[in-house]
């Protein structure tokens, strides 16, 4: 979708908007980071995301790669710098067909810094010499296709701007009669370079309405976070500094906590005044950190990290082939962007109902490059180590880790892309730690919930008019010998279905091959019922494959082949079994009751403290950022 449109729709509504710009990182380690925080800050709701081109085009490839996974695996909505630097019009071309291919809609036009060792800008051959060049080419050869945002300068452009009060004024003219021959051939947005003047801003704004242009002006913003940075930053774009500024950060400038607490405070001063002036939203310049410009948009008001803001309760792709998919298989809760890559070839995604789920292939382990590997680096190893240990005597060791994941003193487990849980897992929390106590190796999971208002804090999506429910959900690792005493117990309740398989195929269930069950749903005015979350038995089979390999590509990777950690690992994929059990009753029942032992049939339970009510939903998660 274009950001122009989410721009528009969001001042329609009255609400403030903001958005996150990036840079590629040097190294792969920097990438994988990166990618860790952008799905952090993607929580937050951003109406775009922006990654930039590089200087001298230096990072082109890593770019678009970046670009790619941030629209279709981040799930957020991407605009990629393009600059003329070093591109003449073959590679331009290429780059905006990759960028219709990945589903990408949204380009900012920049002419671009001149390559490295060069003082002056000069357009290759085939290319272009400035970013009006290069909107009018991509109009003219991909229509109305791309949303195309420019740079606006409140200051004038760097290389003008001089000491001469009127050669300043002069420049400043240009550049706004410029801006404006820049949106006539088909800009849609303007982003600004920094400021610390907002009155700058401002009359910035004024002076671009008064010429007749009319799109969105965006300040960019870029909290200081360290003093050598903002100086060198101030001094390349020749940004005016106010002496109150200088002054302050004079006093504290070899502090560096001071410093950033200084530049948040700033920021959500300047912010305040910038939103006060009817301005409708702000980009910020992170620097691929995260605690500044978050700091400041809390401060604002505009995130809320207690509050939930889920359309589904799974982030909805950005991708306009799967803008409108709408239901998922529940077992790849913890790893969306390997489900998102295994069905990426789909020619069609379900919406309302999960259908025929045989009818559409999973892309094998093979084809996905994208999965989260927690000792894909010596760095990530020994971190993972730490976590899951240096070596292993035998499967209790094994068993501590998962209890220390279920009691939140550990961040991360090899089955999930993100560390800790998510904020309804607080109430079955207690109840996790007891099944890894008693050797059920737990990777997923989901409360019951019976009619919570759709805005609730912990479990509700989809809006603020509606009711959601789920029913009560658990998926771990058992050996058979445990899984033959579990087995008669669920068997005893008809209420709970299940389903057992191991790393050879061998089944162990109660649940027709077909069978499709709902065990997450919304209530909405005028809507159909909403079915996001299924389990789904073919699903499952295909979900068990990668769920044993991660065993012994993340996990055993840690150890030597042969060594007696490995055979640890490797024996638990030989012969352990992954079972999914879901509780039906989603009012009565205690699916946590059965799973440990302490329920008879004859038992009836009449109130469950795991479902939704307004006192079990006060006990906070321990960890709860994602998912178990």
């Amino acid at each position: 979708m274009k950001v122009v449109d989410k721009m528009n729709t969001a001042q329609k509504a009255g609400e403030t908007f903001f958005s996150f710009e990036f840079f590629p990182p040097r190294t792969e380690e920097g990438v994988e980071n990166l990618f860790d925080r952008m799905d952090r800050m993607a929580t937050h709701d951003p109406t775009f995301c922006d990654i930039t081109w590089g200087a001298g085009g230096t990072t082109a490839d890593l770019t678009l790669e970046i670009a790619g996974k941030m629209q279709n695996m981040v799930c957020v909505e991407t605009m990629m710098h393009l600059t003329c630097t070093n591109m003449p019009q073959d590679r331009l071309r290429d780059a905006l067909d990759k960028l219709k291919e990945i589903g990408i809609q949204n380009i900012l036009a920049l002419r671009g810094d001149p390559p490295k060792g060069q003082e002056n800008f000069e357009a290759v051959e085939g290319g272009f010499a400035c970013a009006l060049d290069l909107v009018k080419y991509i109009r003219s050869n991909y229509g109305d296709y791309f949303g195309i945002t420019v740079a606006g300068y409140p200051e004038a452009h760097p290389e003008v701007i001089s000491d001469d009060p009127k050669a300043m004024e002069e420049a400043y003219q240009n550049d706004l009669q410029y801006l404006k021959k820049k949106v006539e051939a088909g800009a849609q947005v303007i982003i600004t370079q920094l400021f610390y003047d907002v009155e700058k801003f401002i009359k910035f704004t004024k002076d671009c309405r008064a010429l007749g242009i009319e799109c969105p002006i965006i300040p960019g913003v870029m909290p200081i976070m360290t003093y050598g940075g903002f100086k060198r930053m101030t001094g390349f774009c020749k940004t005016h500094v106010p002496k109150d500024i200088e002054k302050a950060l004079e006093g504290i400038k070899d502090n560096d906590e001071a410093v950033k607490a200084f530049g948040i405070d700033l920021g959500t001063r300047m912010c305040k005044r910038i939103l006060e002036s009817g301005t409708p939203g702000l980009h910020m310049y992170t620097l691929n950190t995260e605690r500044s410009s978050v700091a400041i948009l809390e401060n604002l008001g505009l995130i809320n990290k207690t509050q939930l803001n889920r359309s589904l309760p799974w982030r909805q792709p950005t991708n306009e082939r799967r803008k409108a998919e709408q239901v998922r298989p529940i077992f790849w809760a913890n790893r969306p962007k390997s489900y998102i890559n295994r069905t990426s070839d789909w020619d069609k995604y379900p919406q309302g109902r999960w259908g025929n789920a045989k009818s559409p292939a999973y892309g094998t382990l093979s084809d996905y490059q994208f999965m989260r590997r927690h000792t894909s680096s010596s760095k990530r190893a020994e971190k993972a180590k730490q976590c899951w240990g240096a070596s292993l005597s035998k499967v209790d060791d094994v068993g501590k880790v998962f209890v220390k994941y279920a009691k939140g003193d550990l961040g991360m487990l090899p089955w999930s892309e993100m560390e800790g849980f998510h904020r309804e897992t607080g109430s079955i929390q207690d109840q996790l730690q007891q099944l890894n106590l008693q050797g059920y190796f737990t990777i997923n999971s989901q409360p019951q919930v019976n009619g919570a208002p759709s805005s609730d804090a912990k479990v509700g999506w989809g809006g603020t008019d509606g009711y959601v429910y789920q029913k009560a959900y658990v998926e771990f690792f058992v050996s058979p010998e445990k899984l033959d005493g579990l087995e008669q117990r669920l068997q005893q309740q008809p209420s709970i279905t299940y389903m057992a398989i191991n790393s050879k195929g061998k089944v162990r269930s109660n649940v027709g091959q077909s069978s499709v069950n709902a065990v997450t749903w919304g209530v909405f005015p005028g809507k159909e019922v909403v079915q996001p979350t299924v389990v789904d038995p073919h699903s499952f089979s295909v979900w068990k494959d990668e769920a044993f390999q991660v065993w012994t590509e993340d996990w055993g990777n840690l150890y030597e082949k042969g060594s007696r950690s490995y055979k640890i690992i490797q024996d638990i994929v030989d012969h352990w079994y992954l079972v999914s059990v879901v509780e039906n009753d989603y009012v009565h029942g205690d699916l946590f009751k059965v799973l440990l032992g302490n329920v008879s049939p004859d038992d009836k339970v009449e109130e469950v403290a795991a479902a939704w009510n307004p006192a079990s939903q006060q006990q906070e998660p321990k960890a709860a950022t994602a998912s178990q």
